[in-house]
């Protein structure tokens, strides 16, 4: 009897698995469907492509991503393929047809989805249409809807294409965007472990606080103040921030800034989530003759222009810190200090591995001897000479000890005891070095492997006349001897 039994679920289990895998299965569920539906009153929303000013309806759109990410897409009778060619890969998309009903499911309620043309005088553009039992509209609608934006944001925030936003001189405060594919991440950036750690929980910490910016009155913005000698790092930083963040950049080149009011316009032309760099602040506070004011850039910082465009990340770059007014300098201009010295030997061994594949040499003994001495070079001149040689990794080393040993007596910067990460209200100090942009071009680290080269070139040259002298007095010998005879 049991043995019946069971054989017959058995036998029930596979013919549903063969109607389920056959069209007699989905014929059937279409007409549990469509009867089902004559027992419930339903509730119909369009959400139109184009509004009545024929501008894009943004709900539309965050609608669209969503409604394409749906596992039930996968399971749909007919959809579209697309090939999505973004800045990291190529990737095959599933899309919604304008012909196809989509399924949803939020808090046990089933809604459904469809796309039709729009019946409009033009016949442009294109609506979705929601459809909702009403006994669940007033309990689901608003949160369905709350539960669509969240997701979308998650969906673009994961595949969002990074942008470099340039302001264009004479451009009147417009902006010129182009993909950000600087390659620069945390990952990469040669920094002591823990003050990377650091760094990014502070951004970390950024990211989920605007609830708490807003009850304390405050605009959610943050600002790094960025300084050290030139070829230290910081435009690498920036990058591995932009980066971590998923943020577009705002490069401000006050050169092109005719004066306050356009640089007013260009952080109102900002969106959130953006990263605003302005480089060289320094150099902008040295010229007496700028077209922006001191009160104009100030303002610019802290003042209330600067609550346009929330959750923005302000950067700014300097070579020398203390010669900038301190005005600039205080709590709530500036919230985070970090100094980009020159390499020092522990940064130097992690360039070795980066860009050599070195964790460990013999003539690493040496460089960290002639670094004691007090001799310096910057991360992007010693990764210069890296790149040249990094086929040979000991022409490499006995290249960086060269250039350090030239650089030794020439007065340039000696190794600070280390940079300071400092928030306003922290106080925090951590040692810290950067890697500098791979791309960047080193004058002095080349210079001094070429006249490495020419001298090698004339100590090889003359090992060859010599050689050439000695045969020469052996042939006279033997032309002597010869005579002799």
């Amino acid at each position: 009897m049991f043995l019946g039994l069971f054989l017959a679920i058995v036998s029930s289990l596979i013919i549903l698995r063969f109607l389920y895998k056959t069209s007699i299965f989905h014929i059937f569920l279409k007409w549990w469907r469509g009867f089902e539906d004559l027992f419930h009153v339903y509730q119909t929303y369009k959400i139109p492509q184009y509004n009545e000013q024929y501008h894009e309806n943004q709900l539309y759109r965050k609608i669209s991503v969503y409604l394409n990410s749906l596992v039930s897409l996968d399971d749909s009778d007919l959809t579209n393929l697309n090939l999505f060619s973004g800045s990291k890969s190529n990737e095959i998309l599933l899309h919604f047809d304008a012909n196809q009903i989509v399924y949803d499911t939020f808090f046990s309620a089933r809604v459904s989805w469809t796309n039709e043309p729009e019946r409009d005088n033009d016949g442009n553009g294109r609506s979705y249409v929601l459809k909702i039992r009403k006994n669940d509209k007033r309990r689901i609608l608003r949160q369905y809807l709350q539960h669509i934006l969240t997701v979308t944001d998650e969906i673009e925030q994961r595949k969002k294409e990074i942008r470099l936003n340039m302001n264009l001189e004479g451009g009147n405060g417009r902006w010129r965007s182009i993909p950000f594919t600087h390659p620069a991440s945390f990952d990469t950036v040669v920094m002591d472990a823990d003050l990377k750690t650091k760094v990014k929980s502070d951004l970390e910490q950024f990211l989920k606080s605007k609830q708490y910016y807003h009850r304390l009155g405050r605009v959610w913005k943050r600002s790094y103040l960025l300084y050290g000698p030139p070829g230290t790092g910081k435009t690498s930083f920036v990058a591995a921030m932009a980066r971590f963040l998923c943020y577009d950049v705002y490069d401000i080149d006050m050169s092109k800034v005719s004066d306050d009011s356009e640089l007013k316009t260009l952080l109102l032309r900002t969106t959130t989530k953006s990263l605003v760099v302005i480089e060289d602040l320094d150099r902008f506070f040295a010229e007496k003759q700028a077209a922006v004011s001191l009160s104009g850039m100030l303002n610019f910082m802290d003042g209330i222009i600067s609550c346009c465009g929330e959750e923005t990340v302000m950067v700014f770059t300097m070579n020398v810190k203390d010669q900038v007014d301190q005005t600039a300098m205080r709590p709530g201009r500036i919230d985070v200090h970090i100094e980009f010295p020159t390499c020092d030997f522990s940064a130097f061994k992690s360039m070795a591995s980066s860009y050599l594949g070195v964790k460990d040499h013999k003539l690493f003994p040496q460089v960290e001897e002639v670094f004691q001495t007090g001799a310096s070079l910057t991360h992007a001149e010693i990764g210069e000479i890296m790149i040249s040689n990094r086929n040979s990794p000991s022409r490499a080393l006995k290249s960086v000890i060269t250039a350090l040993q030239t650089s030794g007596g020439d007065g340039r910067g000696v190794i600070k005891a280390g940079p300071r990460l400092s928030g306003s209200n922290s106080g925090r100090s951590v040692d810290d070095s950067v890697e500098p942009p791979a791309s960047l071009f080193c004058r002095e680290s080349v210079h001094t492997v070429r006249e490495f080269r020419k001298l090698y070139g004339f100590l090889k040259m003359g090992s060859r006349r010599k050689e050439s002298l000695d045969l020469s007095s052996v042939e006279k010998d033997k032309e002597g001897s010869r005579h002799d005879v």
